[in-house]
């Protein structure tokens, strides 16, 4: 018999998350801060609402949790009605938001006092991951935890990495965002660039593309860039607080990272002209293209 899962978090990425486990087959309960399609279309197939992550917890093997910020997972793991307090002895707790590694730690350490699993599992991919089931997830905890829900994270991605102990998921997701930050800097000045030459976005686009600037953010982020369709499949808000996350966590180890530093100052003026639900896209708006 399949593990009974318990999923909080359906927005952008937890929606079709959450769809993908219920198609699988897994008796499903789920958690939302509001009753919008999303949790209907997945109550119409089969999935069960629980008013409170306290009430979840009592009724779940698994539960997963992809938030927002990490001031939300510890709203939700935390205190007299958080999952930590409310779930049985036995249960895995993963967290698959991007959040601190810190908290992940902490998050950890209480889950095993209360005689819990517990692992950090951020994922790479954006909406169209989420969708398709081909996340990469970035796993922390015991290995042990890891194969109990091994087929549960084959059902989300394909890319699927044990990193170490709690947080060591969280630091390679931060890794990860560094590594977006600064090339997503690049298209977008280098869109910039063609356009004040005088030169048609879409075939810069073609003729960048298979050579050595190609990457998935020219590819999936440069035309929307173009086009200046800012629709969201990941929130400036939320880069912008990754952001944050990494270069608080680069600060303490004595590392200065100056490109990261400058992607996060653009975020925050994108987000300032475009509105901070825009899609990681919007930060060309922090450049002045003629």
């Amino acid at each position: 018999m399949k593990p009974r899962i318990g999923f909080i978090g359906l927005g952008i990425m937890g929606a079709p998350m959450a769809g993908h486990l219920l198609a699988a087959g897994y008796p499903l309960t789920i958690a939302n801060r509001s009753r919008g399609a999303a949790v209907a279309a997945l109550v119409a197939g089969g999935a069960a609402w629980a008013e409170s992550p306290a009430s979840l917890a009592a009724q779940s093997d698994i539960i997963i949790t992809i938030l927002g910020f990490p001031a939300d997972v510890e709203a939700v793991w935390r205190g007299g009605d958080g999952l930590i307090a409310n779930a049985k002895p036995g249960t895995l707790l993963i967290d698959m938001t991007t959040s601190s590694p810190g908290l992940a730690q902490l998050l950890a350490r209480e889950a095993a006092a209360h005689g819990l699993g517990a692992l950090d599992a951020p994922v790479s991919g954006g909406e169209a991951g989420a969708r398709n089931a081909g996340l990469s997830i970035m796993l922390g905890g015991d290995a042990a935890d890891l194969a109990r829900a091994l087929s549960v994270f084959e059902t989300l991605g394909k890319n699927i990495r044990h990193m170490g102990g709690p947080g060591a998921g969280q630091h390679t997701k931060m890794a990860n965002q560094i590594a977006i930050a600064s090339t997503l800097l690049g298209v977008a000045e280098s869109i910039a660039y063609a356009r004040a030459a005088g030169l048609q976005g879409g075939a810069v686009l073609e003729a960048l593309g298979p050579g050595a600037a190609g990457s998935f953010q020219l590819a999936m982020l440069g035309p929307k860039m173009i086009a200046q369709d800012f629709a969201p499949g990941f929130m400036l808000k939320h880069f912008i607080k990754d952001l944050g996350i990494a270069l608080a966590e680069a600060e303490g180890m004595g590392l200065a990272l100056p490109g990261l530093a400058q992607a996060r100052c653009l975020a925050e003026m994108a987000a300032a002209t475009t509105g901070d639900d825009a899609g990681t896209q919007a930060i060309i708006a922090a450049l002045a293209v003629p």
